[in-house]
């Protein structure tokens, strides 16, 4: 693999890892960041392969059962999410490092899977800017919110479990310490 990393990007609900991935992807078009196959429907202006591969659910369930994934999920309870496994182990073959962005539970199979990643958590500032960011959209209810900041401390509490923390203070310093750590 030479110098090659996989690194594995992940962290709480609503840390900001998706506004990271889209800073990262338009600040610097050649990193290789891994595809995520999924069975949900495309949305408008979405293309298929680009960041989604889109499948129907007999096509993911082949895969899973070929062990095509590096992880995989069901996520919300409906739509099913995976990383290939090929398109990630190409890129480091080929000598590129490959940045994974994935939520608690796809980062836990990637160790499984894949133990030589290189495993990044994303931090909130504080628990307070955490729960500003999961409550400030005013979409949930009472009982969701709970749901959602109970999820978020359980997740909190797994950052032992990584090689390395960057809080995310500022979009652009993440994106600078993540593309240092990939070359």
């Amino acid at each position: 693999m030479g110098n090659a990393r996989v690194v594995v990007l992940s962290g709480p609900t609503a840390v900001g890892k998706t506004t990271v991935m889209r800073q990262l992807r338009a600040t610097y078009p050649d990193l290789s960041v891994a595809p995520t196959v999924t069975t949900r429907p495309m949305r408008p202006g979405e293309v298929d392969g680009s960041p989604y591969f889109f499948v129907d659910d007999e096509t993911f369930d082949r895969k899973i059962d070929a062990g095509e994934f590096l992880e995989w999920a069901v996520v919300h309870q409906k739509a099913k999410y995976g990383t290939p496994r090929a398109a990630v182990e190409e890129a480091a073959a080929a000598g590129h490092s490959v940045l994974v962005e994935v939520d608690l539970q796809g980062a836990r199979q990637i160790r499984q899977t894949m133990p030589e990643a290189f495993f990044v958590f994303l931090a909130p500032p504080s628990w307070e800017e955490l729960v500003r960011r999961l409550v400030g959209r005013g979409t949930e209810t009472e009982a969701e919110r709970e749901r959602r900041l109970e999820t978020a401390r359980q997740e909190l509490a797994a950052e032992a479990e990584f090689d390395m923390t960057v809080t995310n203070h500022d979009v652009s310093s993440v994106c600078q310490q993540l593309v240092s750590l990939m070359s």
